[in-house]
């Protein structure tokens, strides 16, 4: 899949991070980027995906490539979150679904028998020239950090 997100308004979302940063998807041009989208802090699966990063992080970092985790939870549930499982990458906190819009992770799920509208756990990669090269939806957690990492080595450091 080769689609250019950053040809469209996408470019210059200025997206809310920990740490009280502000960055745009252009920033990460020259670099490998993992943007990996999740419903809500600090549940179960949410955190075990953090982990999973977490835990593979320098061999991302090895391939040149940064990795932030989305979801539409407040910067401040985002920095108690990071900091309690002590993340090495940002957040973003996307309330007003700018990114999740842009990149159609916006989903119906079912929560307890009840329609809602949620994230998708979707993940994508966007290599140096800041291309969409691969994409994954309605994630499961196990083992989905590897084949990520799999993927970028593809990419070269």
């Amino acid at each position: 899949m080769k689609k250019n997100i950053l040809n469209n308004k996408t470019l210059n979302i200025t997206l809310s991070t920990t740490g009280n940063k502000e960055l745009r998807l252009k920033d990460f041009i020259g670099k490998n980027l993992v943007l990996y989208f999740y419903p809500k802090d600090d549940t179960p699966g949410c955190t075990s995906e953090g982990k999973d990063f977490s835990r593979l992080y320098k061999k991302f970092q090895s391939y040149n490539t940064h990795i932030i985790g989305v979801s539409r939870d407040s910067l401040a549930s985002h920095e108690k979150f990071k900091a309690k499982y002590q993340y090495p990458f940002d957040l973003i906190s996307d309330p007003d679904e700018k990114l999740c819009k842009a990149l159609d992770v916006i989903k119906e799920k079912n929560l307890y028998g009840k329609k809602i509208m949620g994230i998708e756990r979707s993940t994508f990669i966007l290599d140096k020239k800041g291309s969409l090269v691969k994409e994954w939806r309605k994630v499961k957690v196990p083992d989905h950090a590897q084949e990520v990492l799999d993927f970028v080595k593809t990419l070269g450091p």
